[in-house]
């Protein structure tokens, strides 16, 4: 057992503890202790496993008292706008570069961000940064830089993070907060950064990777799309201009360049991409990239350094030779027991069945941020499945901003007659207003449905709101048997948003940037919906005892589109798993052999990729009732296995030293709007 000292009487080099609070520092970690866990008032803290700083790292662990009396509104550091001065549009602010670089075994990316501060200014500031994340990133590793030295931080509950960071920043010492506002936007601090001072902050996560017809996904989201908020809603995430802090109403607010600024924050990428075999194909639609092959499956990318400006998402997609993805289990077994992520691929020669006749519902967001490319790209793409329909389907087409509006009142035969008026009522559409995105829901999903067809409901959006808890919980009281697909619209779309209206409607997810051909995408997109290759999917897990599988529902399958299960296991099981469910008008049974005794090393990452996809169920359940029982469970479970969610945040604090000086201003990072976004329909003065 490796232990390290906690609640230290002082602060190292005699400096004085934070008071407020009670939060006091200790000396760093540097080497194991094998005392007993109390010695008189000194309380030693267990280590978590994988957690031990390595030999060039402190850890100050940061101890728990009762509450002192508190610090008064004087000995606290007041925010404020710092006026930036900029040159030829240039803007100085606080964050200079950002450095990714990632590790792609298989199905599943190990990545390390590193967000590099420095204080242009000549006095003392607190940096304030908005950033995204993949919406399945599960956050386990966070370290603060100060020149040579590494601090690695700790995972706490977050209003005791939130209280350490606010005691650090009081008393003058450098620390740095990362905490999360939604599954994937994230928001870092770093307090008491000195005139001419650098510190860097790194993360690391993992997640796994989006598959589709045979193609792998890498995704890492560069910036922060504005978020629309319905009058009244006060827990969104607002977009302001930048020097207008405050002005959304939103606790979380994403600062944003005006056209023609730019400030020195450019963003470097690395994906060292070890597939295990021949990579057949690579590409990168998004950014310009360099390519170095390693050997017939190992290649590394890196962005060109002529395409660094973080305004869009970086998507790396790349197809394996040989035969088509089959479906695989990855295993991992530790202390906490065995771990698995199991890929279900349905055969390709279940899309020659005959496809059930459908009810396509196109959902569109005509509001200001779809205006001009994202809002062309989506009709393009809706008029391309309506030319697709057979004479059995029927459709309908409805529009929202403010409100929404559709072109009848019950959907349309297919036609050529009816094709022809949804196409003319498609090309007068224009984008306007807010995201009242709740209104085109009610619109899509309250009227009748035959049950004859198979009925999606399609929404084409960027997903710009604040309110997704809302959107969700709507979906799934409204839902029925209709089947959600998402169609994320733009060069840094709502991911979070996108994928769980897939997941929660049991149906498909496709992305259309702005750079894509429209009419490909749609065309593949509607391909897969027209032919669900297995519904009302159950699992024969032949003895392995499993739990705790995610999703809990399990959900439809479509050719091409593997879905991922991740759970927990117990028993040795067989050496099979058996996969039943319908295909068009009859039953399907398939197998899949197994190798539970293949959990060697390789999948370590399987614990946090299972925490994470557990926390996610847990969240949206938390949406329906007791909210408060699933936040208790959400918090145990996130700092059981270090990671972060919206109830645990990262805190480090160096405490070998104050900084000179008594306040310093608060500075937001602003960001460049999304490319393909119009400023004007974003950011509030």
């Amino acid at each position: 057992m490796v232990l390290w000292w906690s609640g230290c009487s002082k602060s190292p080099n005699g400096l004085p503890p934070l008071p407020y609070g009670g939060s006091e520092f200790a000396r760093p970690w540097n080497a194991p202790q094998t005392f007993g866990r109390s010695l008189g008032n000194i309380t030693l803290s267990e280590a978590p496993e994988g957690s031990f700083p390595s030999p060039d790292e402190e850890l100050w662990v940061i101890s728990r008292y009762p509450k002192s009396s508190a610090v008064s509104d004087d000995d606290i550091p007041r925010s404020g706008s710092l006026m930036t001065r900029y040159e030829e549009r240039e803007v100085a602010l606080p964050l200079k570069h950002t450095d990714v670089q990632a590790s792609i075994c298989g199905s599943i990316g190990s990545v390390r961000v590193t967000q590099q501060f420095h204080n242009p200014y000549d006095g003392k500031i607190e940096a304030l940064y908005v950033f995204p994340l993949p919406e399945n990133a599960a956050v386990n590793e966070f370290v603060m830089t100060i020149g040579s030295r590494k601090i690695r931080g700790v995972i706490r509950e977050k209003e005791e993070a939130e209280k350490i960071y606010a005691d650090a920043k009081a008393q003058g010492y450098t620390a740095s907060l990362l905490t999360q506002n939604r599954p994937n936007i994230f928001t870092q601090a770093v307090a008491n950064i000195e005139p001419g001072h650098d510190i860097d902050v790194t993360l690391r996560y993992f997640n796994t990777l989006r598959q589709e017809d045979g193609w792998y996904e890498f995704v890492f989201p560069m910036v922060v799309g504005p978020r629309f908020n319905p009058p009244g809603s006060a827990k969104g995430v607002g977009a302001v201009a930048r020097g207008a802090s405050g002005g959304s109403g939103q606790p979380t607010e994403v600062s944003s360049l005006a056209p023609g600024e730019r400030s020195g924050h450019d963003i470097a990428l690395k994906v060292d991409l070890d597939a295990g075999m021949e990579i057949q194909e690579l590409v990168c639609k998004t950014h310009r990239i360099e390519q170095t092959a390693k050997g017939p499956g190992h290649t590394v990318v890196t962005l060109s350094p002529s395409d660094t400006v973080p305004n869009r998402d970086f998507v790396l997609r790349y197809r394996l030779a040989g035969d088509a993805i089959q479906s695989s289990m990855l295993t991992h077994h530790d202390e906490r027991g065995g771990y698995f992520t199991l890929m279900l691929q349905p055969p390709a020669t279940l899309e020659r069945l005959h496809r059930q006749a459908l009810e396509l519902v196109f959902v569109l967001d005509c509001s200001g941020s779809m205006n001009g490319e994202p809002l062309a790209q989506a009709k393009a793409a809706i008029a391309s499945a309506l030319n697709r329909l057979d004479p059995d389907d029927t459709f309908q087409i409805i529009n929202f901003s403010n409100r929404a509006s559709q072109l009848g009142g019950a959907p349309l035969a297919a036609t050529p007659n009816n094709i022809r008026r949804g196409l003319s009522y498609l090309g007068r559409l224009n984008s306007d207003g807010g995201t009242m995105m709740i209104e085109g829901i009610k619109a899509a999903l309250n009227f009748p449905h035959d049950p004859r067809r198979l009925r999606f409901v399609c929404f084409l959006t960027d997903g710009y709101i604040g309110n997704e808890v809302e959107i969700l919980k709507e979906i799934d009281q409204r839902l029925g048997d209709s089947r959600i697909s998402s169609f994320g619209v733009g060069s840094a779309v709502n991911r979070y948003l996108m994928d769980s209206m897939a997941k929660l409607g049991r149906g498909a997810v496709a992305y259309l940037g702005l750079h894509d051909d429209a009419a490909s995408v749609m065309n593949g997109f509607f391909d897969r919906i027209s032919h669900p290759a297995l519904t009302d999917v159950t699992i024969d897990w032949d003895g392995m005892d499993v739990e705790e599988v995610f999703p809990k529902k399990v959900p439809d399958l479509f050719v091409g589109r593997p879905v991922i299960l991740t759970g927990r296991f117990k028993g040795g099981g067989g050496r099979k798993i058996n996969i039943k469910g319908r295909s068009a008008e009859r039953k399907l049974t398939l197998d899949l052999p197994v190798d539970l005794d293949n959990t060697a090393a390789g999948h370590e990452a399987l614990p946090s990729v299972w925490a994470r996809m557990k926390i996610g169920h847990l969240a949206r359940e938390g949406t329906r009732e007791n909210s408060w029982f699933y936040s208790r469970q959400i918090k145990q479970l996130a700092l059981d296995y270090d990671l972060m969610s919206a109830f645990t945040a990262f805190v480090a604090v160096d405490a070998s030293r104050l900084t000179e000086g008594r306040h310093g201003t608060t500075v937001p990072v602003a960001v460049p709007v999304p490319e393909g976004v119009r400023y004007e329909n974003t950011a509030r003065e």
